[in-house]
């Protein structure tokens, strides 16, 4: 089954000029003139059920992308390398006016922070080093929760949120963030996706809850 479905893909990568290209060719002859030029830069987690074009029909250069797992962002200075070039890039370089921060239901990443050895998380010592990034997160839910006990999908789902969350605060660090923030030019968001049932939330930082996207005040200015 694994092989008929990578089989598909292949088949789909050889034919994508004949059948796919075609309805989209004037915005690919564009942007391979032009460059790009994408409205956002859109952090994501590396799981595959996220598709960030589909879900905000993207077309091709409308999103500069960056997928890791758990969506996050280091603080400035902790851990420099791809997350921390990419952020600088799409915000130095590329001048995006905003950036999301879209985390998902049902999330690994997150799963594992809620309990390392269940999930395996000792066995993954890379996984687990770069899951450091959203320790605080975990703090958080946990002394909310306190000495309640709560069902693990209640405190992933809170998880997740906090997640974005602090993921927001650790870009403000970004030098070339905190320049854009500080001229205006840039607005930061963060989402939740919730796979099962398709529908994108939006974080209200000021409350730490969610709200449905088409109620976030600059999606309907």
């Amino acid at each position: 089954m694994a092989d008929d479905r990578f089989a598909r893909l292949v088949r789909a990568a050889q034919t994508f000029r004949e059948r796919v290209f075609p309805a989209h060719g004037h915005d690919f002859i564009r942007l391979a003139e032009i460059g790009q030029d994408p409205v956002a830069l859109f952090v994501t987690c590396a799981d595959s059920r996220v598709s960030p074009e589909m879900i905000t029909d993207a077309a091709p250069g409308d999103l500069f992308v960056c997928r890791n797992i758990g969506n996050l962002v280091p603080a400035y200075g902790e851990m420099l390398g791809g997350v921390s070039a990419v952020v600088e890039f799409a915000v130095s370089a590329l001048r995006v006016p905003h950036i999301i921060v879209c985390g998902h239901s049902d999330c690994g990443a997150m799963k594992a922070l809620c309990d390392p050895e269940k999930h395996g998380l000792n066995h993954m010592p890379t996984v687990k080093s770069w899951l450091r990034n959203a320790e605080a997160a975990r703090s958080v839910v946990q002394a909310i929760a306190g000495d309640v006990p709560v069902p693990e999908a209640d405190m992933v789902s809170a998880l997740v949120r906090h997640n974005v969350a602090l993921q927001l605060q650790h870009l403000r660090t970004h030098p070339a963030v905190a320049a854009a923030l500080a001229s205006e030019r840039i607005s930061l968001h963060g989402w939740v996706f919730d796979i099962g049932v398709g529908r994108v939330d939006t974080l209200e930082e000021a409350t730490g809850n969610l709200a449905p996207l088409n109620q976030a005040e600059w999606a309907i200015r």
